[in-house]
Order: structure tokens, then C-alpha cells, then sequence
């Protein structure tokens, strides 16, 4: 692996995604909307897929492979959020209003630092796209072609999980109520699991890479995330505060993460 290559593409990345992410704030700052810190949070791995396919040095087709699933599934989060969140621009999501109480009185100074964070996570998390993409192996592994399938699934379902939500709250008769249709009556985050098996097929297709094994450090990282920070502890906060006793009752029911079978 050449060290001097993945520490400059690493630097690229992160001055693109810090920049963006510096615009994205002064754009929510004017609309007093830091939700659509997500969209681009998600928008940002396209453009590091970018970088990585135009400059890194591994094998083309590997590069075409790799780059080509990380600006897919990056493109179909981002637009999805983007739709659900620029319906309802002038109202702030519930968990944003709340870190705005919490960090008042000047919430926008801690904002920025936010949505900076969030850039220098996007390369984090890129750590296994820097080391795929750094293989100059002319072929590719079985490992490969198994992480490529695990990605088409995760991908696949996680598609699957956003548009029957996006389809039950649709329904002016749904208004108030719980989701808890199709894979919803499996898991309270059905999203988030196949997100996160999305990150463990870019470490089973790291692992055919020298030091594919560091890159378990991605999805360890969303993992902790999604099951102790920004990810399921928020939205169940607010899915409380907002619905009451009818989510009590959801989470009674239903696995919190991974799809298991339906409580009778």
C-alpha cells in the first residue's frame, strides 16, 4: 500500500468534504434547518468515490467496482433524505430542535463544529474504499465478489425498509400512528441494519486488500453509532416524545435492530 497515496487522498477528501459541509452550514444557519446536515452527510461519499476513482492507483476494474457501489448507495440515501426532508424545510426534525434547546444559547457555533464532525467521519468511514482502492491486483478475489453481493442485498433492503415507511406515513389515515408494516413489524430500524450490512460488505471486500483487515473499523464505528449515539437513542427519543404510549407499546413488540421474527 502506498502510504503517500492514501495520505493524500485522504487529505483531498477531507478539504472536499469540510467544504462542503462549511456551505451546507451556512445554508442551514439562513434556513434554521439543521437536518439537511444528513443529506449531504450521505452525498459526501459519492464524492470521495469520485476522488478515489479519478486519483487512486489500484486495479481499474476494482476501482470501477468499489467506486462505483460506494456513489450508488450514496446517491440513492441522499436523494431519499432529500425528498423526505425538503417536504417539510421550514420545520426542523424533532432531534435537531432538541440538540438546539440543548446547546442554546448559541447553537449555531456548536452546529458548525457538528457538521464539521460529520466531513471528518465521511473519511473515517472511507477507510475501506482508501485501501480497495490502493490494489493494483489484476484480479479480483472471491471476497470480492461475496462483499459485492452482501452490498447488493444490504442496498436492496434498506431501499426496500425507506419506501414502506415513506409510503405509511403518506397515508393521511397513518397520521400519528406507528409504522409497523412490511419489515417494520421485524425490526424499529430496519434502515439502519441494512446500513449498517452495507458497511460490513465493504469490509468483507476490503479483506482480499493488504491491510483489508483495518477495515472493520467502519462499520465497528456505525455500528456504535447507530446503537448508542445519533442513530437509534435520538430517534427513539423523539419517537416517544412525539407518539407516546403507541411507540411504547411498538418497542414492547419489536426487535430494536436486527429483523427477527414477530412477537405474538
Amino acid at each position: 500500500m502506498d502510504n503517500t497515496s492514501i495520505y493524500a487522498l485522504a487529505a483531498y477528501s477531507l478539504l472536499a468534504c469540510c467544504g462542503i459541509m462549511l456551505l451546507v452550514w451556512l445554508w442551514a444557519h439562513k434556513i434554521k434547518n439543521a437536518g439537511v446536515v444528513d443529506i449531504f452527510w450521505s452525498y459526501n461519499f459519492p464524492v470521495i468515490g469520485i476522488i478515489l476513482l479519478l486519483l487512486a492507483p489500484g486495479f481499474e476494474t476494482r476501482k470501477l467496482l468499489i467506486c462505483g457501489m460506494v456513489i450508488i448507495a450514496g446517491l440513492r440515501l441522499g436523494t431519499y433524505l432529500t425528498i423526505r426532508i425538503t417536504k417539510h424545510l421550514d420545520v426542523e426534525e424533532g432531534r435537531y430542535q432538541q440538540l438546539r434547546k440543548e446547546w442554546a444559547p448559541n447553537p449555531e457555533r456548536k452546529f458548525f463544529f457538528f457538521f464539521q464532525f460529520q466531513a471528518i467521519s465521511n473519511v473515517l468511514l472511507a477507510v475501506p474504499f482508501f485501501i480497495i482502492t490502493q490494489n493494483t491486483s489484476p484480479q479480483l478475489s472471491p471476497l470480492e465478489y461475496a462483499g459485492a453481493g452482501l452490498w447488493i442485498i444490504s442496498v436492496l433492503f434498506e431501499g426496500i425498509a425507506d419506501a414502506q415507511l415513506a409510503a405509511f406515513k403518506k397515508d393521511p389515515a397513518n397520521r400519528g400512528q406507528v409504522c409497523d408494516t412490511g419489515l417494520w413489524g421485524y425490526s424499529r430500524h430496519p434502515n439502519y441494519f441494512f446500513q449498517w450490512l452495507m458497511w460490513m460488505s465493504y469490509l468483507v471486500f476490503a479483506l482480499a486488500s493488504p491491510y483489508g483487515y483495518l477495515a472493520v473499523i467502519s462499520p465497528a464505528i456505525i455500528l456504535y453509532l447507530l446503537l448508542k449515539v445519533t442513530g437509534i437513542p435520538t430517534t427513539e427519543e423523539q419517537a416517544v416524545r412525539s407518539k407516546g404510549d403507541l411507540y411504547k407499546k411498538y418497542q414492547a413488540r419489536v426487535s430494536v435492530f436486527v429483523p427477527w421474527f414477530k412477537k405474538r
